[in-house]
């Protein structure tokens, strides 16, 4: 993390964002992604999670700039992170304020049998919804599964595993948000799993 508190107008401000992709969550890419034409201070907003109004208070812009070395170097992570092959053979999850370790499924068709029904429908929406923008003709080389996606069959599948509870599929929907504060570089291999067993 790099970490620098600025003056604002009332007073002063401190600023964190992340400098690896390991300390990139899910959720932040995901709010990346789905902002466009980004400016500086949307950037800084997502990673540090500082609320935008509070950012505009800062004194000058050109302290603001330290940042931009940073947000530029994610991006060229990122990028590197779409050729990446790596599997985790760990996840670990934040649960009730203590770290969670839980193994990675190797055969995603076989735990439980409702988050693959869950899981299915979710994908085949996903689709679908591919599919009714571009249309059918080669729609598989062209479909790249979205985060969000992503995240909520990882819901489904981690929820037990991770809290110990028998499967429910609303619970294992709103589990989503845990997926969500994963790192980035544990939750890479499964988009590019799922995109490749399409």
């Amino acid at each position: 993390m790099i970490q620098r508190t600025l003056k604002t107008i009332t007073g002063s401000l401190t600023v964190a964002i992340p400098t690896s992709l390991n300390e990139l969550k899910l959720g932040q890419l995901m709010a990346m992604q789905a902002t466009e034409n980004m400016n500086d201070l949307e950037a800084i907003h997502i990673l540090s999670g500082i609320r935008l109004h509070k950012l505009k208070q800062v004194q000058s812009y050109a302290d603001l700039q330290v940042f931009n070395e940073q947000v530029l170097a994610l991006a060229v992570e990122i990028k590197q992170l779409y050729n990446s092959e790596a599997i985790p053979d760990t996840v670990t999850f934040l649960l009730d304020g203590k770290p969670k370790k839980v193994n990675v499924m190797k055969n995603l068709s076989v735990e439980p049998a409702g988050a693959f029904m869950a899981s299915r429908d979710i994908i085949a929406e996903e689709i679908n919804r591919h599919i009714a923008l571009y249309g059918q003709d080669n729609w598989q080389e062209s479909f790249n599964p979205s985060l969000q996606i992503c995240s909520q069959v990882l819901a489904h599948y981690f929820y037990s595993n991770v809290t110990g509870l028998p499967y429910d599929e609303e619970l294992a929907a709103a589990f989503t948000r845990q997926v969500e504060q994963l790192p980035v570089t544990q939750e890479w291999y499964y988009q590019n799993r799922f995109k490749s067993n399409m």
